[in-house]
């Protein structure tokens, strides 16, 4: 097995102890943590390895804490597999950050700073506004997006049939939760968020993030990166800034994303990231694709002997 398409995770997968026993065990691992605190000027590694939990929760936070996690492990699974091609890449959100400095769209360190930045913007829209967030589970597209316009908020996340997330003011989540039996819904969940993600309520960190993005040098991505606004493969300078923008507040196309890496081919998928959410959003999506998740060093061991 040499082709594999790697996936990233995003905001939420976080959790205490992340990577830190790659890097008590691989000095290349330890190696990318001592850069990355020294780039962003505070201790993320420390902040991953020990928490605590609310401070590793913080968008701003979290963020980088998970690109620096799956750049670890894919560094770590290309040490042992050099032969091993990644022949795609995508990422849930955050996660497609991760996905283009993994395929050399920017440097390490410029990414790094990028999503540092956007999960600050994206704390201080939270901050700034009233704002909450609910999954549906169980619903057809059509039916909660025929609630989303109701209530007036807004599709977050098409994370896999069965599971979308809608985002926006608590007044309109209120009724999310309070009407979707009527949309024929099964069940509405609200998250536990700071805020409402991938809706018009970001728009002051979309705006922020847009004059991030054009002072970052951008070269066409070494292997083909799905965007989640447009569920499309990405190459030109131009079109990666403005997707990677417009994903603030537009949708995250995830089960788009998978189904078109999927009927390109692509059944062997790795997902480097803590808790194996793209797992099982996948195997919602196609029962027939296999997913090998890393995490830390047992489940990398395992995806090496596996590959």
């Amino acid at each position: 097995m040499s082709e594999i398409v790697i996936l990233f995770s995003g905001q939420g997968a976080q959790k205490i102890g992340m990577g830190k026993d790659w890097v008590e065990s691989s000095a290349t691992a330890r190696a990318m943590a001592e850069q990355a605190d020294r780039a962003l000027g505070f201790s993320i590694s420390s902040i991953m390895f020990d928490g605590p939990e609310d401070e590793l929760t913080r968008t701003s936070r979290c963020q980088p804490a998970l690109y620096l996690h799956g750049l670890m492990g894919l560094a770590l699974i290309r040490e042992r597999l050099p032969n091993l091609l990644p022949v795609a890449a995508a990422g849930l959100s955050l996660g497609e950050f991760t996905a283009h400095a993994a395929a050399g769209t920017f440097s390490f360190e410029d990414g790094l700073r990028l999503v540092a930045r956007r999960g600050e913007f994206m704390e201080q829209a939270c901050q700034a506004t009233e704002g909450s967030m609910a999954a549906l589970i169980g619903g057809e597209e059509s039916q909660v997006r025929a609630l989303a316009a109701a209530v007036d908020v807004d599709v977050a996340n098409l994370n896999a049939p069965g599971q979308i997330v809608l985002s926006g003011s608590v007044a309109g989540i209120d009724a999310v939760i309070a009407q979707a039996k009527d949309f024929g819904i099964r069940r509405a969940i609200k998250l536990n968020v700071a805020g409402a993600y991938h809706s018009r309520l970001m728009q002051s960190a979309q705006d922020q993030l847009a004059a991030e993005l054009a002072t970052v040098s951008i070269q066409s991505p070494a292997l083909p990166v799905v965007c989640n606004f447009g569920a499309s493969v990405v190459s030109d300078a131009a079109t990666i800034r403005n997707m990677l923008e417009k994903q603030v507040t537009g949708s995250v196309r995830w089960t788009e994303s998978i189904q078109l890496l999927i009927s390109q081919g692509h059944r062997h998928f790795l997902e480097l990231g803590p808790g194996k959410v793209i797992a099982g959003l996948v195997a919602k999506i196609d029962k027939n694709v296999v997913v090998h998740s890393v995490e830390d060093v047992a489940s990398l061991e395992a995806a090496v002997h596996a590959l």
